[in-house]
């Protein structure tokens, strides 16, 4: 059976790359930690390290088993908060993923806006991170319910979903700009002109993607100018330095030195959706997930 104490140990090492600054770390003697190093690959049957004079680096097996034992760490956290929390006669709490869409569109603040008012006292923890990540994260049970871009696989074993919003993506361009005269544009005259992509997604191909949808809706952009978040594309659009494509929940409302216009025959959209494991331990959990569904219907 594994020791969490040697796991501890064993990533303390694995990321200081070096026994005696580990051991400082944990306030420990360097001969007990690397005993227990020692041990657990004994145990294991494994090589975690690659150890020479002048330092101690990860072998390939070490660096896959650095990967769960993060997480099993990070699971066991959370059991012993939520164990303390049920102690003290608390629900627990929940731990919550999320994509930047979910709160640039106001529905997770809209949610936890209704569990605070049902539920004052709960603790939540929310995780900023990748739709792969939060997958990992709901089958391992150190996430409760995962908010993404794109839903796990229909014939997933552990993982449910359904679909929250599909956000169509708008024209937005200087308030300046010749074409802010007209109402309706066409594919052809938004051909060639300066472009600023909007890619917020892990997949370094993103950028080929947003080209080959304007192309097959008849343009070709000439990019210019690359934002990482749609708020910063908002920005050097005001300030007249491109057209860029941005979903309608970020525009709405925005009028300071830009243009909005709808693209009717563009047709792409940023899309979210809710995502939880099958087995639900907590009802809490289960009230969360529903209040999360609502938002789609508007609440």
């Amino acid at each position: 059976m594994l020791d969490l104490r040697q796991l501890r140990y064993f990533v303390a090492v694995a990321e200081a790359e070096h026994v005696g600054r580990a051991a400082e770390r944990l306030h420990i003697s360097q001969s007990p930690l690397s005993r227990q190093i020692a041990q657990l690959e004994k145990n294991l049957g494994l090589m975690l390290f690659e150890r020479s004079q002048q330092r101690i680096r990860l072998t390939s097996d070490g660096r896959v088993f650095l990967t769960e034992a993060r997480a099993l760490l990070r699971h066991a956290d959370r059991l012993e908060n939520l164990g303390r929390r049920l102690g003290r006669g608390e629900e627990g709490g929940l731990c919550i993923g999320y994509v930047a869409d979910a709160m640039h569109t106001g529905i997770l603040p809209s949610a936890l806006r209704t569990l605070r008012d049902r539920r004052p006292g709960i603790h939540v923890a929310l995780y900023d991170q990748e739709s792969a990540e939060q997958f990992e994260g709901l089958r391992q049970r150190s996430l409760d319910i995962a908010l993404v871009r794109t839903p796990p696989s229909d014939d997933d074993p552990d993982l449910d979903s359904a679909p929250l919003l599909r956000d169509p993506l708008l024209l937005v361009l200087p308030d300046g700009h010749p074409l802010a005269k007209h109402r309706e544009l066409t594919p052809d005259v938004l051909d060639g002109q300066p472009w600023i992509a909007v890619g917020d997604s892990p997949d370094p191909a993103w950028r080929d993607t947003f080209v080959a949808s304007c192309v097959a809706s008849g343009f070709t952009p000439d990019i210019r100018l690359d934002a990482a978040d749609p708020l910063t594309a908002l920005g050097l659009v005001a300030s007249g330095l491109g057209l860029a494509l941005i979903q309608k929940s970020m525009v709405r409302g925005t009028s300071d030195g830009v243009a909005i216009r709808e693209l009717p025959w563009y047709g792409r959209s940023v899309r979210l959706w809710a995502a939880w494991h099958r087995v639900d331990l907590r009802p809490v959990v289960a009230e969360f997930r529903e209040t999360v569904l609502a938002e789609r219907d508007g609440g």
